[in-house]
C-alpha cells in the first residue's frame, strides 16, 4: 500500500519502533508480563494469518526451506520491518524459523529477559495459514541472551 492509498496520507503505513515498544511496555505494565504475552502472541497470530491471506498463500504449502524468503519479503526490510526472517528449516517434525533485528529486541540491554511475543505470533500464524497445520510455538534463542538469532520452534500438534 502506498502512502496515497493509506488511511494516513501524510505519514503512510509505518510508525516507529519506539512507539510500538511503548505500547508493549504499557500493556505489560497493565496486564503483567504473562497476560501481555498472551495478548501479543494472539495479535501476532492474527496478523500472520491475515498477511498470508493478503499474499494469496493460504494453504499453499510453500516448502519450509522457502518460507523465510516469503516471510522476509513481507515483514523484513522490504516489508513492514517487524523483523528480518533469515532462515527456515525442519528439524525432525519441528519447524525452525530464525530472525534478526526484531522489534522486541530494539533498545533492550544485553541479558534482557524480553521475549518476542508479537513476532513469534506473526510467524506462527503465517506458518499455520500456509501449511494448514496446527503448531505449538516457542522462542528458544534470543540475541539479547547471547543467541545468534531470535529463534522460534514450532512443534506440530
Amino acid at each position: 500500500m502506498t502512502t496515497t492509498d493509506s488511511l494516513r496520507p501524510h505519514l503512510g503505513d509505518f510508525s516507529s519502533v519506539i512507539c510500538f515498544k511503548a505500547v508493549i511496555v504499557g500493556v505489560e505494565d497493565t496486564l503483567g508480563e504473562d497476560g501481555a504475552a498472551v495478548v501479543f502472541t494472539r495479535a501476532g497470530k492474527v496478523r500472520g494469518h491475515n498477511l498470508v491471506a493478503e499474499l494469496g498463500l493460504t494453504g499453499s504449502n510453500v516448502p519450509i526451506e522457502e518460507l523465510a524468503g516469503f516471510l522476509n519479503a513481507a515483514i523484513g526490510q522490504d516489508g513492514t520491518r517487524l523483523a528480518a526472517v533469515t532462515r527456515s528449516y525442519t528439524q525432525g517434525e519441528n519447524v525452525i524459523i530464525e530472525t534478526q533485528d526484531t522489534v522486541c529486541s530494539a533498545g533492550e540491554p544485553a541479558g534482557s529477559s524480553r521475549k518476542c511475543t508479537f513476532t513469534l505470533g506473526a510467524v506462527w500464524g503465517a506458518l499455520e495459514a500456509i501449511t494448514g497445520r496446527t503448531y505449538l510455538g516457542e522462542q528458544t534463542e534470543s540475541v539479547l541472551r547471547g543467541g545468534s538469532s531470535d529463534t522460534f520452534v514450532f512443534s506440530p500438534l
